[in-house]
């Protein structure tokens, strides 16, 4: 039973390990200095064991083992993959003709959940299957706050729709017009099918590959059609897209990922607790499980009878972070040498961003979160760093670069042993 517990705790160590680092030398040594740093002995399972079955994972799940030292690892270095490679192949779930696709419902397990559901393997499709999808996916003209929760696991999504679909959900309103206007390349306010693969491809390369070489290139580029196009420009590849349907396209698929993150903690309710609301917020951000719990406590102490966080309140508030920038902004114009901010004075530049106020229960739970020492003021800095992590759903490129293997596994099982005192 002991034994069994603690090869779980250290496999959870693992796995999180691999979400924050991207890649794992499976070097003894590092193995050896882990076991006595986290003083977790793992009965019956040799380091070697471990090893073989920490590649054997990694291999399944398409992530590079790196071998500690020369020149092989350096070279293996240079073609890990990033961040959201990684998450896009843990996710995926399908293959077609050699090429590796997520579902819709992949989609939105990627943005919602820490883990992919345990799965064997990929499921391969044929012809037959993957034409019975593509016809049956809806025109734009019906596209809805469903739309990829009615398709559920029948559709295609390559790695450069996926990256463009991470684009839209972090998009203010504000921005839905800029982003049409990159596809937009000839200036005739409309979109064509062509218009969109090339910025696509384009796209990709600049999010992913600084040195414009796309590992996932020769493995995941579309080849043939995929649900996404045939929902924009029909099954022919003829329809164009105009504002008002990317417009619409966009908004629908934030307010479908808001939806089904607030129907997770509301149990079928109209509002969820202000405790919840805060879980919801901080658990894709680099807070350790302590400060996490603190901050949740202190909603607990503060709030001492339950009022709810209502859906419109919540659908607010994420909108809302697709403005950090601006809301940085405009808190730079409030305040001086980057002072603490007054809730009048974080309302006031939430308005200006969003043209809306937010609910003034809303405001007080926010300060709850992260007003540390209770004097209604709180560091905008740091509640904006925490929410772009948010925002982002933990994979801003910058956070995952800065801390070597070693360093982030230390973290990671600093991190998870606190749970198990």
């Amino acid at each position: 039973m002991a034994s069994a517990f603690r090869k779980n705790v250290f496999y959870t160590i693992y796995r999180r390990s691999l979400i924050q680092q991207r890649t794992f030398s499976s070097d003894r040594n590092v193995f050896s200095r882990c076991l006595k740093h986290s003083k977790v002995v793992i009965a019956g399972l040799s380091t070697a064991s471990f090893i073989c079955l920490s590649a054997v994972y990694a291999k399944r799940n398409g992530i590079q083992v790196l071998h500690a030292g020369g020149e092989e690892d350096s070279e293996k270095k240079k073609t890990s993959p990033t961040y959201r490679e990684m998450r896009f192949l843990q996710f995926a779930s399908v293959e077609y003709k050699g090429v590796i696709y997520m579902t819709p419902q992949d989609f939105l397990e990627s943005v919602t959940e820490e883990m992919p559901r345990p799965r064997i393997g990929r499921a391969s499709l044929t012809d037959g299957e993957v034409a019975g999808w593509l016809k049956r996916t809806p025109n734009r003209r019906y596209g809805s706050t469903k739309l990829f929760r009615n398709l559920h696991d029948k559709g295609l999504i390559s790695y450069t729709e996926y990256l463009f679909l991470l684009c839209v959900l972090t998009k203010s309103k504000s921005g839905f017009r800029i982003a049409f206007n990159m596809f937009d390349t000839d200036g005739n306010q409309i979109v064509d099918k062509k218009e969109f693969l090339v910025l696509e491809s384009v796209f990709s390369k600049k999010e992913d590959a600084p040195n414009n070489e796309d590992p996932l290139s020769k493995s995941v580029e579309p080849v043939q059609d995929t649900t996404l196009l045939v929902h924009f420009f029909g099954s022919k590849g003829r329809d164009v897209l105009k504002y008002e349907d990317f417009h619409s396209f966009m908004e629908n698929l934030q307010s479908e990922v808001i939806e089904l993150e607030f129907l997770e903690f509301s149990r079928g309710l109209a509002t969820i607790s202000e405790e919840d609301f805060a879980r919801i917020l901080l658990r894709y951000t680099m807070l350790d499980s302590s400060n996490i719990e603190e901050c949740i406590k202190r909603v607990r102490s503060r709030t001492p009878s339950e009022k709810g966080v209502s859906f419109e309140e919540f659908r607010k508030f994420c909108q809302f972070l697709n403005t950090l920038d601006d809301f940085s902004i405009a808190m730079k114009m409030y305040t001086y040498a980057d002072q603490a901010v007054s809730k009048e004075d974080f309302q006031r530049a939430v308005f200006v961003c969003t043209g809306s106020n937010l609910s003034p229960h809303l405001v007080d739970t926010v300060f709850n979160i992260f007003d540390a020492d209770g004097d209604g003021h709180l560091s905008y800095m740091e509640f904006i760093s925490i929410m772009k992590d948010r925002l982002h759903r933990g994979s801003r490129s910058h956070l995952m670069h800065t801390q070597d293997k070693w360093t982030a596994f230390k973290y990671c099982i600093k991190n998870e042993m606190r749970t198990y005192h």
